[in-house]
């Protein structure tokens, strides 16, 4: 009878403690609890802050650090002079010509052609006279480093025209597919800032030459007061003839009220006929190009592989 109390006592023990853990479950549950999507609004916005801050914080650092570089190179370029006159001008739009539109893109040009022959030139010597990585006759060291030093001052402008010449020709190659979108955003009614607009847009990945021109365009169509000069900007960065006709075009279209849809439908034809005609001419030089890598690769291949064996037989006879 004792024991059965005893275990009585123990379940009821038990249930009661089960019952409080419950309770206490349920009324701190009650008091915690928010819905979900609340919940989770919280926690998106505070991921959200934190990573704002994030990338604020490392665009300040650089930022910081980019500015702490152009300051210097801009204080060597003006105590030498580098940054004034007709040079400095000519230099401005050569690296517009190469699409290079920052405003301290010749501040980091000048720096570097300054710098580039120092640097190649130190390598040079660091390289032949000292580590002798290089192996180089004492008569040919001197000329060497020279070499590297004119090597120096060449290779920032020879870099700056090449890229040059390829956005032209890139200009020209994609300039009839923009011109087709031109097209279709003017025959919507859109006027010409927003059909730049909108197609510099359309074609930021696939075409990012082109909407780069068209973007700076319609930001000037919006904010100069002469519409004219914005299209003149586009002409001399481009330096493009088919960029050209398209401003000589757009300026008809404002002065005397032509359609401008079909403006830009004819020359959108009348460039590519134009590329056809550039790429069939390339396609009827190859046989006068490929003369040579003929006779100089594959007709002395051939002609061994006629007459060794000849040439075997007759000195296995004799």
């Amino acid at each position: 009878m004792e024991f059965d109390l005893l275990a009585s006592e123990k379940n009821f023990t038990v249930l009661v403690a089960v019952g409080a853990f419950v309770v206490f479950w349920a009324l701190w549950t009650a008091l915690t609890w928010s819905p979900p999507i609340e919940a989770r609004l919280r926690a998106l916005q505070t991921r959200r802050m934190k990573t704002r801050s994030e990338q604020t914080a490392a665009a300040t650092g650089r930022t910081s650090t980019k500015s702490t570089s152009i300051g210097v190179m801009r204080t060597i370029a003006d105590r030498l002079n580098l940054l004034r006159g007709n040079a400095a001008d000519q230099t401005t739009r050569k690296l517009r010509l190469a699409g290079f539109l920052s405003r301290d893109a010749t501040v980091v040009f000048v720096f570097v052609k300054l710098a580039m022959p120092l640097v190649l030139g130190f390598i040079m010597i660091l390289m032949t006279m000292v580590t002798g990585i290089v192996q180089v006759s004492d008569d040919m060291t001197l000329p060497v480093c020279i070499g590297a030093v004119l090597a120096g001052f060449v290779l920032p402008e020879a870099y700056v025209k090449n890229v040059a010449q390829k956005r032209r020709e890139a200009l020209n190659y994609l300039l009839p597919e923009g011109l087709d979108l031109l097209t279709i955003c003017v025959e919507a009614g859109l006027s010409i800032d927003a059909a730049f607009r909108r197609v510099s847009r359309e074609m930021q990945t696939s075409m990012p030459e082109l909407a780069t021109e068209f973007e700076i365009t319609a930001i000037e169509l919006t904010y100069l007061p002469d519409r004219q000069q914005a299209l003149e900007n586009m002409t001399e960065r481009s330096d493009s003839p088919a960029v050209a006709a398209l401003v000589n075009a757009l300026r008809q279209t404002e002065k005397y009220g032509t359609p401008l849809a079909a403006s830009l439908r004819i020359l959108s034809q009348e460039f590519r006929q134009t590329r056809a005609s550039k790429a069939e001419e390339k396609g009827a030089r190859m046989p006068a190009l490929m003369t040579v890598p003929l006779m100089v690769f594959i007709l002395p291949t051939l002609i061994t592989v006629l007459i060794a064996p000849a040439i075997m037989n007759a000195f296995s006879l004799t």
